[in-house]
């Protein structure tokens, strides 16, 4: 298997609007070939000492933080899977940087093979 994960810093009163954009971004994904897509909110993510979530992504008092990951059969699949999303033309509805309902400058991401899986 191959993940992408993403932290991300979303406005307590934009949650609705970023539930609304990663349900329909989440359906893209899918429709490409993910084998599952999952937005979460912070629900149990304390302010650490050295490295938290919120550390991570310079938390406002305002935010949350969302984790999110989209789960692929491959890191070839995933490559394909992503470049079909980025080119498809309804993900640019959700992606203007001015009208996103969250801070992408402070976004987390990354791929991540597998190393166990139970």
């Amino acid at each position: 298997m191959y993940v992408d994960g993403f932290i991300t810093p979303v406005k307590k009163d934009k949650l609705a609007e970023y539930k609304k954009m990663a349900r329909a971004c989440g359906k893209i994904w899918k429709e490409y070939g993910a084998l599952q897509y999952l937005e979460a909110v912070a629900d149990d993510a304390p302010y650490g000492k050295r490295t938290s979530f919120p550390r991570a992504v310079k938390l406002q008092d305002d935010e949350v933080v969302v984790f999110a990951y989209v789960l692929y059969i491959n890191r070839k699949e995933r490559d394909r899977i992503m470049a079909a999303v980025m080119a498809d033309k309804r993900l640019a509805k959700y992606m203007d940087p001015k009208t996103l309902p969250f801070d992408g400058k402070r976004m987390v991401w990354g791929g991540f093979k597998e190393i166990v899986s139970l």
